[in-house]
C-alpha cells in the first residue's frame, strides 16, 4: 500500500505535466496564418517552399545529435530549451518580417523540434519504468498526442479573432507566450537518471565511459540499434508506420476540395480527420493487446479505408478517411511503445531520435512521390497509391514467426514483439 500511495501521485504529476506540455507546445496561433504572413511580406511560392526545406533539414540534421545530448546531459533541460528556441523564431518573424528572419526562425523551430523529439519519449518511459508502471506508457503517450491535436485545434480557433484584433504582431505574441508557458511547464518534469550497473551490456556492445558525455551517448545508442536485432526492427517499424500517413496529412485539404464541396465546407471535412486522429490516440491502451497479426490487420484495414475513402471522391468518403487516420494514429503510438519496450540501454533518447530522423527522411520521400503521382493522376489516386507500402508491411507482419518476449513483463504481452 505504501508503494501505491507514493506511485500514484508521481504518475499523476508526470501525466499532468506531459499533457500540459503537449498542449502548449502546439498552441501556436501562427500555425494557420504563417504562410499568409510570408506571402504578405512579399515572398514568392518558391521562397516559401525553400523555408519548408530549411525547416525539415534542421530537424533531420539535429535529431540524432540532440538525442545523444539528452542522454548525456538532461532530457528535462532539452524539453525546457525546445519551446524557447521556437519562441525566439516566432518573435523574429513578427518583429523583423523578412526572408532572412523567416529562415532563421524556421531553423530555430526545427532545432526546437529536434531537441524535444526522443527526449520526451525517453523521459516518460524511464520515469514510468522507475515507478513500475511502464505498462501505462501507451496510455500517457496516446493522450499526449490528443493534447497536441487539441492545441492545434485551439490555435486554429483563436488565430482568426486575435489576427483581427491585433494583426500578425498579436498572433506572434500569443505564440511566443504559449512557448514560454510550455518551457515553464517542462521544469515540472521529474527526471531520475540512475546509472547502469557496471558491466551491463544489453545490446552486446561495449559500454562507453560515462565521462565521455555526448559522444559516448551517441555511440552507445547507435551501437544498441545496430547490435540488437529486436531494437533495430522496432526502430524501423516507427518510420514504416508513421511516415506515409504523416505526409498525406498535409494534402487532406486538397483531397477535400476535390470532392466538389464548396471551399467553406473543407474545414468541416477536415474535422472528421482531426476527430479520427484524436480517437486513435485515446485507443492506445486497448491497442497494446494486439499481436503482430492484429497489428497487421490494423494497418491493412486503415490502408483500405483510406484508399476507398479517397477514391470515392465524395464528401461521405471522408468518414472512411477519418477512420483510417484513427487507425494510423493508433498504430504510430503502438510502434513507439514497441520501440521503447525493446530499448534496454541507457541511451534511450538517442535510439528514439534515430527513429525520428528516419521518419523525417521518409516523409520527404513521400512528399516527392506524392507530387509525381498527384500531378499525373490527381489527389485521390495519389492517396490510394501511397497506402500500398502499408499493405506490404501488413503482409510481412502477418507472416513472420512470433518474436521473443520484451524485457519487461509490465510493458507488452509476449506475442507483441517486433524482432
Amino acid at each position: 500500500m505504501l508503494i501505491v500511495s507514493v506511485r500514484v501521485p508521481a504518475e499523476r504529476r508526470l501525466a499532468a505535466t506531459l499533457y500540459a506540455y503537449a498542449f502548449l507546445t502546439d498552441l501556436v496561433l501562427l500555425y494557420p496564418v504563417y504562410a499568409l504572413l510570408f506571402a504578405d511580406t512579399g515572398l514568392s511560392v518558391g521562397q516559401i517552399s525553400s523555408l519548408f526545406v530549411l525547416w525539415s533539414a534542421a530537424g533531420i540534421l539535429l535529431e540524432v545529435p540532440s538525442g545523444a545530448w539528452a542522454d548525456a546531459v538532461s532530457r528535462r533541460l532539452l524539453l525546457c530549451l525546445a519551446p524557447l528556441l521556437a519562441a525566439a523564431g516566432f518573435a523574429l518573424w513578427v518583429l523583423v518580417p523578412s526572408y532572412p528572419a523567416f529562415a532563421v526562425g524556421f531553423l530555430l523551430w526545427g532545432a526546437g523540434g529536434a531537441l524535444r523529439s526522443g527526449a520526451l519519449e525517453a523521459l516518460v518511459w524511464t520515469e514510468l519504468d522507475r515507478l513500475g508502471a511502464a505498462g501505462r506508457y501507451a496510455r500517457l503517450i496516446g493522450r499526449a498526442k490528443t493534447a497536441e491535436l487539441l492545441g492545434v485545434v485551439a490555435a486554429m480557433g483563436l488565430a482568426a479573432p486575435v489576427l483581427a484584433l491585433g494583426g500578425y504582431p498579436a498572433v506572434g505574441a500569443a505564440s511566443v507566450a504559449a512557448c514560454l508557458a510550455a518551457a515553464a511547464v517542462a521544469t515540472r518534469f521529474p527526471e531520475h537518471r540512475a546509472p547502469e550497473p557496471p558491466g551491463h551490456d544489453p545490446a552486446g556492445a561495449a559500454q562507453p565511459d560515462p565521462d565521455e558525455g555526448w559522444w559516448a551517448s551517441l555511440r552507445g545508442g547507435l551501437a544498441e540499434a545496430r547490435a540488437d536485432r529486436s531494437v533495430r526492427a522496432a526502430l524501423l517499424l516507427v518510420p514504416a508506420v508513421a511516415a506515409v500517413w504523416g505526409g498525406l496529412d498535409e494534402y487532406t485539404p486538397l483531397l477535400a476540395r476535390d470532392t466538389g464541396i464548396p471551399a467553406a465546407g473543407v474545414p468541416l471535412l477536415l474535422l472528421l480527420v482531426w476527430a479520427g486522429t484524436t480517437v486513435g490516440g485515446l485507443l492506445a491502451p486497448a491497442g497494446e493487446r494486439l499481436t503482430d497479426r492484429g497489428f497487421a490487420a490494423l494497418l491493412a484495414g486503415a490502408a483500405l479505408a483510406l484508399a476507398v475513402g479517397a477514391l470515392l471522391r465524395h464528401p461521405a468518403g471522408f468518414v472512411l478517411v477519418g477512420v483510417a487516420f484513427a487507425a494510423f494514429q493508433l498504430a504510430t503510438v503502438l510502434a513507439d511503445v514497441r520501440l521503447q519496450a525493446r530499448i534496454s540501454g541507457p541511451d534511450r533518447a538517442t535510439v528514439t531520435s534515430v527513429a525520428g530522423m528516419a521518419t523525417d527522411l521518409t516523409i520527404i520521400a513521400v512528399y516527392a512521390g506524392y507530387g509525381v503521382v498527384a500531378g499525373a493522376a490527381g489527389n485521390a489516386v495519389a492517396f490510394a497509391v501511397a497506402v500500398l507500402p502499408y499493405l506490404l508491411l501488413a503482409g510481412r507482419l502477418a507472416t513472420r514467426r512470433p518474436a521473443r518476449p520484451v524485457r519487461s513483463n509490465r510493458s507488452l504481452p509476449e506475442n507483441s514483439g517486433v524482432s
